[in-house]
C-alpha cells in the first residue's frame, strides 16, 4: 500500500501500476475537504515512489465520483471573497500537482463523473468509459462555473465551442457521445473497465501512446487563431443570451473566462477560473440555485422516506373524470408503467381524454422521444369505461371531476361504495376543503388530496393534502405512488387554496387591485417576466388559468379566508368572466389570442379589455417597476410566511419547491422564502410597511416581525 486516506487508497500492483481508488464511507463518492486532502496526500507518495510507472484511477462504487459537495463548501463561500479565493487556487493546486506527475494517468470512469468527477478524469492523461458512465460539468445548475480546471482542460481537449456547450447547458454525456467529441479515449462495458485502463496505462508507459503530449497540450494555449476565437466566443455569447437572458450569470462567465484564457497556459487560465468562480460564488443567483439543490434534496428525501414507510403496494390506479385534466393524469400513470382505468360517464369525455394522451405521445413521437412501441404500451396501459364495476380491483382512485365541491361530495361517495375497503381515494381539487368532501365518506382515513397541476405531463409538482383524518398509512401509499408515477410530492395540510393557490391568489389581487389603481395590464406582465423573472406575467397567467376558473377559486378563497382575501370590488378578472372572456380557452381574455401568417399562436393587448376595465379604473398612470414588484410579490410573501407559520407546509425550503415546481417561480430567486431571504427579512418587513395602508394582504406577521428583529433566518 503506497497511501491509505479515509477516503482514497492507492496501492502498487505486481506490474509496477498503481490504482488510486477512491472509496467514500458512504454511499457515493464525492469532494469534500477530507477527500480533497486525501487526493494531495495520494499525488505525494505516488511522486515519491520511483517504483510506479503509471496509474489508474477508479471508484470502488457504481458511481466513479459525482461531484463536489455542496452543502460543505456553502459555508466557505460565506466568508469574504479574498478568503474564497486563497480556498479555491488552493484546490484547484491539488488537481495541478496530480496532472503533474511524471508518470502516464488513466481515469476508469464508471457510472457518473459530474462536476468535481469529470474534472478529476479531465487531469488524468487518458480516460476510458464503461456503457453506464454519464460525464459532465454541471456546476451552471448551481449558478456556478467549474472551479478544479474544468473551464481550462475541457477546452484544450474537445475544443472551445463544444466544452462551452457541456459547460452552459449543464448537460451530460453518455459515454459513446463523450468519445465522438473527444472528451474520452475508449468505451468499454462495465466488466471491461479496470482490463481496459491498465492495458491502456502500460501503453502509454511503454510509448504506444503519446500521453506526455497530450498532457502538454492541455497545459498550453488554445490552438485558435483570432478569426477562429472571434467566431467561436461570439457565436458562444449570442447562444448564452438567447438562452440564459439576463438573470443567470454563470454561462456568461464561463464564456468570458474560456475567451480570456484562450491565449494563456494552464497556470494563466486557472487564475481566471479561480476569480470567475469566486465572483459567481458570490452572487444571489449562486445562493438561490444552490438553495434550491439543498431543497431538492430535503424534499425528494423526504419522499422516499415516507414511500419506504408505505404499507399498501399500488398496482393500480383509476382516474374519475376524464377531458384533458383527467387525460392528462391517466397518461402520466401509463407512460410510468403503472395501468390506469379512466371512467366518465359520457363516452364524448373519454374520448377526449384518450385523445390528450395520444396527443402528448404523438408530439413524443415527433420530437423523436417517444417510439411506435412506447406509444402503443402507453395507450394499452389505459383502460376507459363507463362503469363503476372497471374500478372494482384498483389500488388507488383520482377523482379529477368538475371543481365543485357537491359533485365532487357524491362522486367520491358513490365510488367508495364500488371499490375495496382498503382502496385510497384522492381528490384532485385545486382549492376545495379535503374536510369538507372527507365528510360525505365512511372512511375519511383513506382520503387526501392529490393535487396536479396543468398541463400534467410537463409540472413536477403534486401537492398531496392531508385532512384532519387522513391517516398515515394513507399519505405514504400515496406520496409512493406520486414518486412511481414520475412527479414530486409535497405534502401540506389542509386549508382554502393548500398552498400553492393560496400564495398564487394574494398575487393575483395584487395585480387587480394595481390594475384599478391605474396600471396597464401590458407593463405589469412585462415587468413581471422581464425584471422579476416570471415565465408568464399575471395577466396572461390568468389567461391560461381561464377567468372562469380564477374567478371561482377567487370566491373559495374569500370564502374560506374571507379577512384577508375578499373579493376585489370591480375586479378585472371578475369583470372578464362576466364579458365571457375567458382567457385561451375561447381565444380572448386581457389578451386576444389568434395566429400569425406562419401558423403561431401569438397574443396581442385586446381593445375590449381595457375597454371592460376604464370605468372602474383610477385615472392612467405608470408605476416603476420596483412598485409592480413589491405590490404583487408582497402579498405572495406574506401568505406563505402564515403558511409555514399555521404548519400548512413543513418548511420554508419545501415552499420554495412547491412554487418552482407548481408555478414556475423564477429560480434564480431559489423561490418565495429565497427571495425574501436575499432581500433581508428586515428590508422586506419595511417595504411591507410602506404597502401596508393598501390592507391585510400588505400586512405582516408578528412572527416575521420578531424574527427581523432578532436577525433570525428561515432556513437555520
Amino acid at each position: 500500500m503506497i497511501y491509505e486516506g479515509q477516503n482514497l487508497t492507492v496501492s502498487l500492483l505486481d506490474n509496477g501500476f498503481a490504482e488510486l481508488v477512491f472509496d467514500a464511507k458512504g454511499s457515493v463518492n464525492k469532494f469534500d475537504r477530507q477527500t480533497i486532502s486525501d487526493l494531495d496526500e495520494a499525488t505525494q507518495a505516488i511522486a515519491a515512489n520511483s517504483d510506479v510507472k503509471g496509474v489508474v484511477v477508479r471508484s470502488a462504487k457504481p458511481a466513479f465520483i459525482v461531484g463536489a459537495d455542496i452543502t460543505e463548501f456553502t459555508d466557505m463561500f460565506a466568508q469574504p471573497e479574498e478568503e474564497v479565493l486563497a480556498w479555491v487556487a488552493k484546490t484547484s493546486k491539488v488537481f495541478d500537482r496530480f496532472e503533474d506527475l511524471p508518470v502516464p494517468t488513466v481515469a476508469a470512469v464508471n457510472g457518473f463523473a459530474l462536476g468535481g468527477g469529470c474534472e478529476m478524469a479531465l487531469a488524468c492523461d487518458l480516460r476510458v468509459v464503461d456503457t453506464t458512465a454519464s460525464i459532465g460539468l454541471p456546476e451552471v445548475k448551481l449558478g456556478l462555473m467549474p472551479g478544479f480546471g474544468g473551464t481550462v482542460r475541457l477546452p484544450r481537449l474537445i475544443g472551445s465551442d463544444n466544452a462551452l456547450e457541456w459547460m452552459t447547458t449543464g448537460k451530460d454525456r453518455k459515454g459513446q457521445q463523450a468519445l465522438n467529441e473527444g472528451a474520452v479515449d475508449a468505451v468499454v462495458a462495465p466488466e471491461k473497465l479496470t482490463e481496459a485502463a491498465l492495458s491502456m496505462v502500460a501503453d502509454a508507459a511503454a510509448g504506444k501512446i503519446d500521453w506526455q503530449a497530450r498532457r502538454a497540450s492541455k497545459k498550453a494555449p488554445l490552438k485558435l487563431n483570432s478569426n477562429e476565437a472571434m467566431m467561436s466566443f461570439s457565436t458562444a455569447q449570442a447562444f448564452v443570451a438567447a438562452k440564459a437572458g439576463k438573470h443567470y450569470p454563470a454561462p456568461h462567465m464561463m464564456v468570458e473566462t474560456v475567451k480570456n484564457a484562450s491565449s494563456l497556459d494552464r497556470d494563466g487560465a486557472l487564475a481566471l477560473e479561480n476569480q470567475g468562480f469566486v465572483k459567481l460564488a458570490k452572487t444571489d443567483a449562486a445562493k438561490a440555485q444552490i438553495g434550491i439543490f439543498m431543497a431538492d434534496q430535503l424534499v425528494k428525501g423526504k419522499g422516499k422516506k415516507l414511500a419506504k414507510s408505505a404499507t399498501k403496494a399500488v398496482k393500480m390506479n383509476a382516474v374519475l373524470g376524464a377531458g384533458i385534466m383527467g387525460g392528462g393524469i391517466a397518461y402520466q400513470s401509463a407512460v410510468k408503467g403503472l395501468p390506469v382505468v379512466m371512467k366518465d360517464i359520457n363516452q364524448p369525455a373519454l374520448d377526449l381524454g384518450l385523445s390528450e394522451a395520444a396527443k402528448i405521445l404523438n408530439k413524443g413521437m415527433q420530437l423523436g422521444k417517444v417510439t411506435p412501441e412506447k406509444m402503443a404500451k402507453t395507450l394499452n396501459a389505459i383502460t376507459p369505461s363507463l362503469e363503476y364495476s372497471a374500478i372494482k380491483d384498483v389500488d388507488l382512485v383520482i377523482e379529477a371531476v368538475v371543481e365543485n365541491p357537491k359533485v365532487k361530495s357524491i362522486v367520491l361517495k358513490e365510488t367508495e361504495q364500488h371499490v375495496d375497503d382498503d382502496t385510497i381515494l384522492c381528490s384532485n381539487t385545486s382549492t376545495i376543503s379535503i374536510n369538507q368532501l372527507a365528510q360525505s365518506l365512511e372512511k375519511p382515513e383513506r382520503f387526501c388530496g392529490m393535487h396536479f397541476f396543468n398541463p400534467v405531463h410537463r409540472m413536477p409538482l403534486v401537492e398531496i393534502i392531508r385532512g384532519e383524518k387522513t391517516s398515515d398509512d394513507t399519505i405514504a401509499a400515496v406520496v409512493a405512488t406520486t414518486l412511481q408515477m414520475g412527479k414530486t410530492p409535497i405534502v401540506v395540510n389542509d386549508c382554502p387554496g393548500f398552498l400553492v393557490n393560496r400564495v398564487l391568489f394574494p398575487y393575483f389581487a395584487g395585480f387587480s387591485k394595481l390594475v384599478l389603481d391605474g396600471a396597464d395590464f401590458v407593463a405589469v406582465d412585462k415587468v413581471m417576466e422581464k425584471q422579476f423573472g416570471w415565465p408568464m406575467g399575471p395577466a396572461y397567467l390568468l389567461d391560461v388559468v381561464g377567468m372562469d376558473t380564477a374567478d371561482h377559486a377567487a370566491s373559495v378563497m374569500a370564502d374560506g379566508i374571507p379577512e384577508r382575501m375578499a373579493k376585489v370590488e370591480n375586479d378585472p378578472v371578475t369583470l372578464l368572466f362576466k364579458e365571457e372572456r375567458l382567457g385561451q380557452k375561447n381565444a380572448k381574455g386581457f389578451y386576444n389570442f389568434s395566429k400569425d401568417k406562419r401558423g403561431k399562436p401569438k397574443k396581442d393587448a385586446a381593445p375590449e379589455a381595457y375597454e371592460l376595465i376604464k370605468p372602474h379604473q383610477a385615472e392612467a398612470s405608470e408605476f416603476s417597476s420596483e412598485e409592480i414588484i413589491a405590490r404583487l410579490m408582497i402579498p405572495m410573501a406574506n401568505e406563505a410566511i402564515r403558511c409555514l407559520e399555521e404548519g400548512i407546509v413543513a418548511s420554508a425550503a419545501e415552499a420554495d419547491m412547491a412554487l418552482i415546481y407548481g408555478l414556475g417561480f423564477p429560480p434564480f430567486r431559489g423561490g418565495i422564502f429565497r427571495y425574501i431571504e436575499t432581500m433581508g427579512l428586515a428590508n422586506f418587513v419595511e417595504l411591507a410597511d410602506k404597502y401596508a395602508h393598501l390592507g391585510p394582504i400588505y400586512q405582516i406577521t408578528d412572527g416575521v416581525r420578531q424574527m427581523a428583529a432578532e436577525g433570525k433566518s428561515y432556513f437555520a
